[in-house]
């Protein structure tokens, strides 16, 4: 798995996330997520505003062999969504980490400490 960006941060469920050290954070699927997939035809988004507690389902990716739940990494409030991968859902077959799924405000930014470091993620996948 040559694609696995040692400045994001990972879930055990395939999550990546991008700390903007501000309180707030972008998400995506990994690499691995997106080729065990295949082509994604649909993503389902949550709502701008949406509360939700870390390890709840937030978002759906489909593609043309299966459908995933994806989970949110962290606690917090969605404060903005990818509209381009919503209307492109190709754009994370394209570029896994650059099309982030959604952004959250975290209630509590030192949960960032319990997600897995790109050696870590590794470790789940092989």
């Amino acid at each position: 798995m040559a694609n696995l960006p040692e400045h994001l941060k990972y879930t055990a469920a395939h999550a990546w996330v991008l700390d903007h050290a501000d309180g707030t954070v972008s998400v995506g699927i990994t690499d691995h997520a997106q080729e065990t997939l295949g082509d994604l035809v649909f993503v389902e988004l949550p709502a701008i505003g949406a509360h939700v507690a870390a390890e709840a389902q937030i978002a759906v990716v489909e593609s043309v062999k299966s459908a995933s739940d994806v989970y949110a990494p962290l606690s917090g409030t969605v404060t903005e969504i990818n509209t381009a991968v919503v209307d492109n859902p190709e754009l994370v077959n394209q570029d896994a980490y650059a099309a982030w799924l959604f952004k959250l405000r975290l209630d509590d930014p030192a949960e960032l400490e319990q997600l897995l470091s790109a050696a870590a993620y590794l470790n789940t996948t092989t």
